[in-house]
């Protein structure tokens, strides 16, 4: 059971992760109406939005896609581990 919570875990966050990285690349090549992106925002935008209310943006670089990420690999070790700990 706890190994397919972990399972379960990792999944989420490489997904999330993937979602990530796709929609800030999408973000360089694609218009903000297209679906595709819509879509992607609709699903980061609110991960993203507290972060950028703490650490705003440098100039016309974001950081927050980078925090996020970060933040997704430390919090999916950090139940990962949790878990391991009930083995």
């Amino acid at each position: 059971m706890i190994d397919l919570l972990i399972s379960l875990i990792q999944a989420i966050g490489s997904l999330l992760l993937i979602v990530v990285i796709v929609s800030v690349v999408l973000s360089y090549f694609m218009s903000p109406y297209h679906p595709l992106r819509s879509n992607l925002d609709r699903i980061v935008e609110p991960l993203l939005n507290p972060i950028r209310r703490v650490v705003p943006p440098l100039g016309m670089i974001d950081f927050s896609p980078l925090i996020l990420i970060i933040l997704i690999q430390v919090v999916e070790t950090l139940l990962i581990s949790l878990l391991a700990s009930f083995r």
